[in-house]
């Protein structure tokens, strides 16, 4: 069954339109990822199904009784005595007629409410943003739509949340959603059809974000050689138009028009947005160490952050830090750069470093100062890892147009304020580059190109993200947050914290096998204790050391400063030996244990 139709839409911004002619079919059960590069009018077409906004042309059908409800980028919670009865106002809980019906919504918001770890009777107005966002996701599950409309729900959200809201969709009772993200990682699991806004179109594309780049590539190849073949006849139409008097006297009308018709289509023909060109120069290597933390502890109101945390950072080091909201990645990075002074501890910096930091906060743009002037104060040029650039260039090189040059900071948007902080870091060399949630804002395709430049980056890497992909295509190491102030290093990605952290805990190469105290059956007090197992015993030692062998190497490998360069097949192959090496050594120990144990029952 349809739940929402648009035919023929047509909304418009400026100059170009933001929706031309566009058409779209929502049906009942599907969970939407709408995807386009930023400022191509996602979020006013959300706000249009939403009822928020209306159409400069074409038609919106709703379904009789469709119940939508939007959870935007930035909520905004009425002031109140507490989180539930700010709730209850933006819900409009209290115009429910039926009591009954009533009763259960507010059931169903206080438990949403504390799957989101929220204390209800909390003040909105103490609330920080990730706080916000999630009650209001909260408040949207509680009054069960029909139809669900999120715009960038994972932004401000931390891991531990955006799998929760991920298991709420596919697991709840929500039937039908539209989501506008960026999380790739998000909309692979939860996506049934990714919708793109591009050019002013809703281009469909059936299954998750991973099948729609696999057809993607093949459309544009094929979109391109169509505009090369328009192109080349165009251009001999315009020779013949152009030809002598002797070509005139012969050329026939219906061929004129037809190339009035050709100037026409070529000129309203929309090119794709381009791309951010990004080039980081890495400057002078710093000294072979960068940072070394020996029992580095930290606490705000009593409450410990990072505790007796020993840590050494090498030159080209490539680390993810990760963990909940309010964990202290923010306050370990400014302990790292000198910053911030830990309550006890040593931190001894390195030589010769040379520091970019991108702060989530974007503190560091000046709102009234321009974007020229922000990126290259009192001059016109710009050095970079490319070369001399002036400033306009470069910011055409970042999507900024001239004509925007001397604007100012405070008239950006999210996703401008982090292209821009993106181009003032590029634009001088750092052979260490801290990024404090750098993928907030930026659309998928700029983010894939970040990946890419950081890929090449020859420097030493800091990255907190909360972007899983990002964080499994750029890191080589993944400083954790535990709980309780503790900190621990893995290797890899966070595909490979995840498999690491779940794993069975096993003995660490080169110490004994576990003790016998292990819980399991009792094994009989007299047992056959066969020669085949005797042989497998004497076998297992030799397994181990070859396996803990292979574990260490492969770790090795992985940690490399150059190992992203393998290729994703070799990465991937190497994930999943980690895991199963893992694996085969719980196994091992636990049979040598037990195998030890039943030769000393039968007194072998």
């Amino acid at each position: 069954m349809a739940l929402l139709t648009i035919d023929n839409a047509e909304l418009a911004f400026g100059l170009q339109p933001l929706l031309d002619r566009a058409s779209l079919t929502v049906q009942d059960g599907e969970r939407i990822g709408l995807i386009g590069r930023n400022g191509t009018g996602k979020s006013s077409l959300l706000n249009v199904i939403a009822g928020h906004g209306v159409l400069d042309d074409g038609e919106i059908r709703r379904a009789d009784g469709l119940h939508v409800v939007m959870v935007e980028q930035e909520p905004v919670l009425p002031e109140a005595d507490s989180l539930r009865a700010s709730l209850t106002v933006r819900g409009r809980l209290d115009d429910i007629h039926d009591e009954r019906q009533r009763w259960r919504t507010e059931a169903r918001l206080i438990e949403y409410l504390h799957r989101f770890s929220l204390d209800d009777a909390r003040p909105p107005q103490t609330a920080s943003g990730g706080e916000r966002k999630r009650a209001a996701l909260a408040l949207a599950l509680a009054m069960q739509p029909d139809l669900l409309l999120l715009d960038e729900p994972t932004n401000h959200l931390d891991i531990a949340g955006i799998t929760l809201l991920e298991d709420l969709l596919l697991k709840g009772t929500l039937r039908s959603a539209i989501v506008i993200t960026h999380d790739r990682a998000f909309l692979d699991r939860v996506v049934t059809r990714i919708v793109e806004l591009d050019r002013g179109l809703l281009r469909s594309y059936p299954g998750n974000f991973a099948a729609y780049e696999a057809r993607k590539a093949d459309q544009l190849a094929e979109e391109e050689k169509a505009n090369r073949r328009f192109d080349k006849f165009w251009a001999q139409e315009e020779v013949w138009i152009r030809k002598g008097i002797q070509a005139r006297r012969t050329r026939n009308e219906g061929r004129v028009r037809r190339l009035e018709t050709l100037r026409v289509e070529r000129a309203a023909r929309r090119e794709r947005i381009g791309h951010v060109k990004l080039a980081l120069d890495a400057g002078e290597r710093s000294g072979k160490l960068v940072a070394e933390l020996n029992d580095v502890c930290k606490s705000y109101d009593g409450m410990p952050l990072i505790r007796n945390l020993s840590l050494r950072i090498l030159r080209g080091d490539r680390i993810g830090l990760i963990g909940a909201n309010g964990a202290g990645k923010s306050t370990l990075i400014r302990i790292i750069l000198g910053e911030l002074a830990p309550d006890s501890g040593d931190v001894r910096r390195g030589t010769n470093l040379e520091i970019a930091y991108f702060d989530q906060m974007r503190e560091q743009l000046d709102p009234e100062r321009t974007l020229a002037d922000t990126i290259s104060p009192g001059s016109e040029w710009v050095e970079t890892a490319d070369g001399r650039k002036h400033v306009l260039s470069y910011l055409g090189d970042f999507l900024f147009p001239p004509q925007r040059a001397q604007a100012k900071v405070k008239m950006l948007s999210g996703g401008e304020r982090n292209r821009l902080l993106l181009a003032r870091l590029f634009a001088r060399p750092a052979n260490v580059l801290v990024l404090d949630e750098p993928t907030n804002d930026l659309d998928i395709e700029s983010l894939e190109l970040l990946e890419d430049t950081l890929q090449a980056y020859r420097g030493t890497l800091l990255l907190v993200s909360h972007d899983r992909a990002f964080l499994d295509n750029v890191v080589t190491q993944t400083l954790a947050a535990e709980g309780g102030g503790r900190w621990k290093e893995y290797v890899g990605g966070y595909s490979d914290w995840l498999a690491q952290r779940t794993a069975p805990a096993v003995a660490p190469a080169g110490k004994a096998a576990p003790s016998k105290s292990i819980t399991r059956a009792a094994v009989p007090a007299r047992v056959k204790f066969s020669f085949r197992e005797q042989r497998e015993l004497e076998q297992l030692p030799n397994e181990l050391e070859a396996l803990e062998q292979e574990q260490v190497e492969l770790a090795a490998r992985m940690s490399g400063a150059d190992y992203h360069r393998q290729g994703a097949a070799q990465l991937k192959a190497d994930r999943e030996r980690a895991a199963a090496i893992e694996k085969l050594l719980a196994e091992k120990f636990e049979r040598w244990s037990l195998l030890d144990e039943k030769a000393g029952a039968a007194g072998a």
